[in-house]
């Protein structure tokens, strides 16, 4: 039995075990009681803070126990035989909406990006600053900067990466090391562009850094988190780790937080929880940002360790694996939590999903792409291997409280490709689920699969391979149809997929001497003209600019090139007396499409295109005009 044959038999074996434990009866005359609809919280404070009193009870005795141990021998000293990789645990820590200039994964429920448009004014957030530009009238002109922070708070130690805006509000989103948690920065923003600072909340959270997914989402006027808190065996007091708000000042203390978390929103699973094994609070916080001060709630589950969350228009759904058993059958947790504030649901499975890109909700059904090996999306572990894949497809009625397991026939194994020894990419298009692999590190471009697999997911057929002639680093939709991008050596493939009753590639554009400039799903931008047409938008580097962003003109999934739009040539980097997130994390370079305008901001300059007529009647674009709002030229202004 092979690496395959063996992880599908496990699941398939373990689900219908599970199922036939649940199912089975505790009597000869008496059925078990249907599971529950909902998971159950805990009854009240005192139910919670006996469970927090019985896990430092165990901590405490666990600490003598090896107190003793280390009195009574030396540790024997670690040799080349005793130390092998077997032996040790590595733990790491769209659709757009109309008028929306950011690539998001569920039309209606925005993501936190580098820049927005609000009116007449697009908005950026790059190192520690917030700028707005004002593009109405067809003006291009810098209004104002201030800086991401509060004016009497020391902004080293702190990364602004996200931003939101609604209505008049501009939404700033950090983590800092130094105070600790997610900084939520609140900006007033007038119809002449001009911003003030109001606020900065702290809600106490662990890092969030995710190299693929975003911390932040915003439905209408309703903030939505999902910040995990790791539960330490020597940190229990209530007071120190449960989910917490405070306003910040500059005399903050720690007794200024006020817990949002009541023990009658914390939700438990059937099983028993280990602290050696990892638990964590998996909390979903909303804050209202129409009240005035913020007002924000929570909802947990507290349940294993995970690092892989997914936004619906409805509900955060957060997978979460014990890592001891991880590669047994149904040894993670699906948390289904609503954004209502109604109780949670749970469902056992087995695997773990690549990213937030694996999940799926849509018609009743959760679709989940989940792997052998997968370890989740925290920091750069969506960078590893997945090993052998299979797609989970739910009903969202089998979320209950959490006892029972998907079943066998929820898994339909995806044979027929080796994706093991190279970075996964995937994405939901349409009906289908695009799957490709390939890495921009180094020489392992050179190497990887140029094979894709399609598969429909909500209906059986075969899975079909697509054969193509470069890695894949990117999959995007095109509408209803896909674009897969990546290199071949020195150069840039675009491969458009059609997705209609097969999937089949149509057309490939080649870049030379380029890659992508930003890995992210919000690098992409596709605006399109018509069912069948579109211009594509893609930060690249490489070639003869350090920076641009290429467009390419889709025309019934016939991809050419329609120009680009460059980073000035600047003699060395110009000081921006930069004090926080002097780093560009989240890239700094987009693809912006306004009404019939077309823009790429690349670090302090936006860049307008025009739209030109070859000799033979082609069309592309050219440079129209550039400003520079960076903080230098401000001055200079």
């Amino acid at each position: 039995m092979d690496a395959r044959t063996g992880w599908l038999a496990l699941l398939l074996v373990g689900s219908f075990a599970t199922l036939a434990a649940v199912k089975a009866p505790h009597t000869e005359s008496h059925a078990p009681a249907a599971p529950a609809l909902t998971m159950q919280a805990f009854g009240n404070e005192r139910e919670f803070q006996a469970l927090l009193a019985k896990w430092r009870l165990e901590a405490e005795r666990e600490r003598r126990t090896a107190e003793k141990m280390a009195m009574a021998a030396p540790p024997a000293p670690a040799s080349a035989e005793s130390t092998t990789l077997d032996s040790v645990t590595f733990v790491g820590s769209g659709l757009a909406a109309e008028g929306s200039i950011t690539n998001v994964q569920t039309s209606g429920v925005d993501e936190g990006d580098i820049v927005k448009k609000h009116g007449d004014h697009l908005l950026v957030l790059r190192r520690g600053r917030l700028f707005t530009i004002r593009i109405g009238g067809d003006a291009l002109q810098p209004i104002s900067a201030v800086d991401a922070h509060a004016p009497d708070a020391d902004p080293s130690g702190t990364w602004y990466d996200e931003m939101l805006v609604s209505d008049g509000t501009v939404v700033v989103i950090g983590y800092s090391y130094a105070r600790g948690g997610t900084e939520i920065g609140l900006f007033d923003l007038d119809t002449r562009g001009g911003l003030r600072y109001r606020a900065t909340y702290q809600l106490r959270s662990n890092d969030y850094y995710s190299a693929r997914n975003y911390a932040s989402r915003l439905i209408g006027n309703r903030l939505i988190f999902y910040t995990p808190l790791q539960i330490n065996a020597w940190r229990l007091d209530s007071s120190a780790f449960l989910p917490a708000l405070r306003h910040w000042r500059h005399d903050a203390t720690p007794q200024d937080f006020k817990r949002i978390l009541p023990a009658t929103r914390i939700y438990r699973t059937d099983g028993e929880l280990d602290l050696d094994d990892g638990v964590a609070l998996h909390t979903v916080s909303i804050c209202d940002l129409s009240a005035a001060p913020m007002r924000c709630e929570s909802t947990a589950v507290l349940g294993p360790s995970g690092h892989v969350f997914y936004v619906s228009e409805d509900a955060v759904y957060v997978w979460a694996t014990r890592w001891s058993d991880a590669r047994q059958p149904n040894a993670a947790s699906v948390f289904r939590i609503p954004l209502d504030g109604s109780a949670p649901g749970a469902l056992k499975a087995s695997g773990s999903p690549i990213d937030q890109m694996s999940f799926l909700q849509r018609d009743g059904y959760l679709n989940v792409l989940v792997g052998s090996d997968g370890d989740g999306e925290g920091m750069w572990s969506s960078d590893a291997r997945a090993g052998e894949l299979a797609l989970l497809r739910v009903p969202l009625g089998d979320f209950r409280d959490g006892s029972t397991a998907a079943a066998s026939g929820d898994y339909r194994p995806l044979p027929g490709l080796n994706f093991e020894n190279h970075d996964l990419h995937n994405r939901f298009v349409g009906e289908w689920l695009v799957i490709g692999a390939g890495t921009s590190w180094g020489s392992g471009a050179r190497d990887a699969s140029h094979v894709a697999q399609a598969v429909r997911y909500a209906t059986p057929g075969p899975v079909q391979t697509l054969r193509l002639g470069h890695a894949v680093e990117r999959i995007d939709a095109l509408g209803r149809d896909a674009v897969l991008v990546g290199n071949l050596g020195d150069d840039l493939h675009f491969t458009s997929v059609r997705l209609g009753d097969s999937a089949s590639p149509v057309s490939v554009f080649v870049q030379r001497d380029a890659a992508q400039g930003d890995e992210r799903t919000h690098g992409f931008f596709y605006k399109p003209r018509s069912a069948d047409s579109g211009i594509v938008g893609l930060p690249i580097v490489g070639g003869d600019a350090s920076a641009a962003v290429l467009y390419l003109n889709n025309r019934g999934l016939r991809l050419d090139r329609f120009g680009r739009l460059d980073a000035s040539r600047r003699r060395g980097q110009v000081d921006d007396g930069c004090k926080a997130s002097c780093v560009d994390w989240y890239g700094n370079a987009r693809p912006i499409f306004v009404g019939d305008r077309t823009f790429a901001l690349l670090g302090y300059e936006l860049v307008e295109g025009r739209t030109v007529e070859g000799p033979g009647g082609e069309q592309g674009i050219r440079e129209r005009r550039r400003v520079d709002f960076s903080p230098a030229a401000a001055i200079a202004r």
